[in-house]
């Protein structure tokens, strides 16, 4: 069980805190178990739209598998923020000196900043605030133009919605990309991009869509990629004809068929195998291809 840590300031924006608060909320109903803390330096916090959260004081015990997340709050400037204590700074240099991930959305960064994890290091913000921000901390390389970015256990975010992503990220990188998946389908929201940058799996990338039968067919294909699935089977597990389902697939891909969309899946799988030393032929084979020359034309093909 992994412990989620949220640092409250005065001013926190709700969305802030309850983006990534309900991804890990909705990953434990998944069985993927998460303890969330809401702590302060004041027991009472007034939110930036006016509703009051009650916090703890007392920081819980921390180990390298736990999360600290600092959401963003309202305030004109970065240095016209609200006073972050020392203790609360020096609580994150521990936890991330431990082994610990620390993480931001928006103006949270400026905690980040004043606690030194931000030098050296690749960071984003609030595209408001993210002049301000690379010249308040110059040894840092603030990113434009991302919804967040991760370098070395110090995840920032863009602000507001985009700590869904940055905790979907997180999610993914602890559980994979079919449970990010999951979680977002259940969230009813788009499992995006990393601005410019493409995701990092088909199971993600395929996903920004609402149709629960195509849902359920790539559920299917996620969990069995490298097997024998001939459309037929899938089609029946999932209650539709063959047509059908063809139809509603490549509506909700973009093109992509299942078994396009299967091929896709052992493609990155293998390309993961080979990048760690594995060869063609037993990628291949590891991934479900009879014949290594298919993985071989698949990968001129993307090439």
């Amino acid at each position: 069980m992994s412990h989620i840590v949220f640092l409250l300031v005065p001013g926190v924006h709700l969305l802030d805190l309850a983006g990534p608060a309900q991804v890990f909320s909705t990953a434990s109903d998944f069985g993927h178990h998460y303890t969330l803390s809401y702590l302060s330096e004041e027991p009472l916090v007034l939110t930036a739209q006016g509703l009051p959260l009650v916090a703890r004081l007392e920081w819980p015990e921390l180990g390298p598998e736990d999360l600290i997340v600092v959401p963003g709050w309202r305030a004109p400037t970065l240095a016209g923020g609200p006073a972050i204590g020392a203790a609360s700074l020096e609580s994150l240099r521990d936890h991330h000196a431990r082994g610990g991930t620390v993480a931001s959305v928006c103006a949270g960064a400026e905690a980040l900043g004043q606690a030194g994890l931000l030098d050296g290091r690749r960071c984003t913000t609030h595209h408001d605030v993210q002049d301000e921000l690379a010249r308040r901390y110059p040894g840092t390389t603030v990113v434009r133009d991302v919804l967040y970015t991760a370098d070395d256990r110090v995840v920032t975010s863009a602000g507001i919605a985009s700590g869904i992503d940055l905790a979907l990220h997180l999610i993914a990188s602890r559980h994979g990309p079919a449970v990010a998946a999951q979680v977002a389908r259940d969230m009813v929201v788009y499992a995006r991009r990393n601005g410019h940058e493409p995701q990092a799996s088909a199971m993600l990338r395929y996903r920004s869509h609402l149709d629960d039968t195509v849902h359920h067919a790539q559920d299917v294909l996620d969990a069995h990629f490298d097997r024998p699935l001939p459309l037929s089977a899938l089609a029946a597990t999932v209650g539709v004809s063959e047509r059908t389902l063809t139809r509603l697939f490549t509506r909700a891909t973009g093109g992509l068929t299942p078994l396009r969309y299967q091929q896709t899946l052992r493609l990155e799988r293998a390309e993961h195998l080979i990048s760690h030393g594995a060869t063609v032929d037993a990628a291949a084979r590891a991934v479900g291809f009879a014949d290594p020359r298919m993985l071989r034309r698949l990968r001129a093909r993307e090439h």
